[in-house]
């Protein structure tokens, strides 16, 4: 994946447009490092950069933007993308037809030379995009994003009505008069002015409850596909290992099945595996037994809560929101160690727990229709939460995160499973050895005792979110930190500072003054989910709970009933400022 950025239809001086373009591109490097490049149309109305970091076909075939020529003006496109079956796309709808590229990315614009801007097109792609094209012979242009909005991708329009597309904000501030992030599995048409949705599975629909029974070989075979398949890569990739059953199952799934991927960097090699913590954290040593019993490469990096307050003015720069941050500083400080190691593509476990109901509170669901309809919420808004994280704060040191778990046709076995079957209950042990905890059924799936894909103790440990994971001092000491910089003066006065959605807490209100210093664009704020949560619930899901009402604290210690670490633990310390703020009281 890169980083691109498009300013189509654009009016005035082309030499002054590309020399502006070309310098708010350079904000998006970190992206793609590798290699840059610029598309003008000839008559000047539309620019397309690509910053490029090589990972499939890392040859000058693969720079982009791409074109294909045509007696009538170009065809010219750019994807920050990975299109997992873009081979069998070869070999089916363009079979004979030279693309004169080995990269993924190349089949996109062949297929709309062929078949035009249609859903079919979209939905051929098995893998995850955000993608713009120019068609110089009409002045047509579009743009799409991935199902889930992996690849990120924001868009807004010029004060002459040009249109603006970038993977991140920062590239628009200055030319935008509005800004939006553009939708996942969503299609931008220059002849309809509208944005339509392209990608419509039954499962997305809150009215669709699912009945089917879960099949747990075909649940496991999809995810092995799904993980086999993201370890197409000409360069050196590695498993992000947290110790917990997602990430651990990643890498299981890797390390027993690399050589069925025919497209692997080395199929031959050790995986290397990583983790981060602070010194003595749960996850550490967890990812040191998953890795012991693995035989993978591991690399284990300690912070102090003093590092990771010091990153938090870079990292909200580059994650470009005031959410995540407790669990994006520490995946931004192993990313840079990473990247130093030669690696440009991890695999991350992102997205088990929106799917499965792995979250702490979803033992407090009221019925498996709530559950599933929680589920669906969930996995939605990904691209505002753990999947901006996951692909924001590696790419500040150009590395690249791929997540199995939201693979598209895992997606569509794992969201029509019947929720009672997902449905945690700690006082039944339907194997007759294991409670059903959270994501039971994922954990069944892989529970092979002659041939175990993971250590016992791994596969059935409780759920831990990865920012208590990594040492509850984190957390702790992050909120004291919040605590001493925010006076009472600053707090008191909160509402004249952030008069649209003022912080809930001390630790809000630093953050997001970090975030206004660096995205002072009025549309800015609007492009961060608001609403409160318990232990990274939606909103809607507060009402489960009488005692939830008014509380925001994402951390899973929260649920002090279900989590082992829950005794003593107290919420965000301005509980009864959040209280007062969601009820409108000032």
């Amino acid at each position: 994946m890169c980083g691109i950025l498009a300013a189509l239809g654009i009016s005035g001086d082309p030499e002054t447009n590309r020399r502006e373009i070309l310098k708010l591109s350079r904000l998006l490097r970190h992206r793609g490092p590798d290699q840059n490049s610029c598309y003008q149309a000839p008559d000047g109305r539309a620019f397309i950069t690509f910053e490029r970091l090589m990972i499939v076909d890392p040859t000058e075939t693969g720079r982009q933007p791409f074109q294909i020529p045509t007696s009538e003006g170009n065809i010219a496109w750019a994807l920050n993308s990975e299109i997992y079956n873009h081979e069998a796309l070869r070999e089916q709808q363009l079979a004979g037809v030279d693309l004169h590229s080995r990269s993924d990315s190349a089949v996109v614009g062949y297929l709309y030379q062929k078949y035009g801007d249609t859903n079919e097109l979209w939905n051929s792609l098995d893998g995850i995009f955000a993608c713009v094209i120019w068609d110089e012979r009409t002045g047509y242009f579009c743009a799409a994003r991935d199902p889930i909005g992996i690849c990120s991708l924001y868009w807004g329009k010029g004060a002459d009505g040009s249109m603006w597309f970038a993977s991140e904000m920062k590239a628009l501030q200055t030319k935008c008069t509005n800004i939006e992030c553009f939708p996942p599995g969503h299609v931008y048409r220059s002849s309809t002015g509208k944005v339509e949705r392209w990608f419509n599975p039954n499962w997305m629909s809150l009215d669709h409850i699912p009945k089917t029974p879960v099949d747990l070989p075909l649940l496991k075979q999809t995810f092995i596909d799904a993980v086999v398949k993201r370890l197409m890569s000409d360069a050196p990739l590695a498993i992000l290992l947290s110790g917990g059953l997602d990430s651990s199952l990643v890498a299981s799934v890797a390390v027993r099945h690399m050589k069925e991927a025919t497209n692997a960097f080395d199929p031959d090699h050790k995986l290397h595996t990583y983790s981060i913590g602070i010194k003595g954290s749960p996850d550490l040593i967890a990812a040191r037994k998953v890795s012991d019993f693995l035989g993978t490469l591991h690399h284990e990096f300690t912070f102090t809560v003093e590092e990771g307050i010091d990153a938090l003015y870079d990292l909200i720069w580059h994650i470009e929101s005031y959410e995540q941050v407790r669990a994006a500083v520490p995946m931004y400080l192993l990313a840079q160690r990473i990247k130093a190691m030669g690696m440009k593509v991890v695999l991350s476990g992102e997205g088990a727990d929106e799917i499965f109901g792995g979250y702490l509170y979803f033992h407090k669901a009221p019925s498996p229709e709530e559950y599933h309809r929680e589920c669906v919420r969930l996995v939605t808004r990904l691209h505002q939460w753990d999947v901006l994280r996951a692909n924001k704060a590696p790419f500040a040191f150009g590395l690249e995160t791929r997540v199995p778990f939201l693979d598209k046709q895992f997606l569509q076995v794992s969201m029509n499973i019947d929720a009672a079957d997902k449905m945690p209950d700690l006082s039944a042990k339907p194997d007759g050895r294991h409670a059903k905890l959270e994501k039971y059924i994922l954990r069944k799936a892989f529970d092979e005792p002659d041939n175990p894909y993971l250590p016992d103790e791994v596969l059935f440990r409780q759920k831990e979110q990865f920012s208590d994971g990594v040492g509850y001092d984190w957390v702790d000491g992050l909120k004291e930190y919040a605590a001493k910089v925010v006076t009472d003066d600053m707090w008191e006065s909160r509402l004249d500072r952030f008069p649209e959605h003022p912080p809930r807490t001390r630790e809000y209100y630093l953050l997001r003054s970090i975030f206004q210093t660096h995205f002072p664009h009025p549309d800015a704020i609007k492009t961060v989910p608001q609403g409160l949560s318990i232990a990274c619930s939606t909103p809607e899901a507060l009402s489960w709970d009488p005692e939830w009402e008014g509380q925001h604290e994402i951390s899973g210690r929260a649920i002090k009933t279900v989590h082992d670490g829950g005794a003593g633990f107290q919420p965000g310390q301005d509980a009864a400022a959040a209280a007062a703020v969601a009820n409108g009281v000032h």
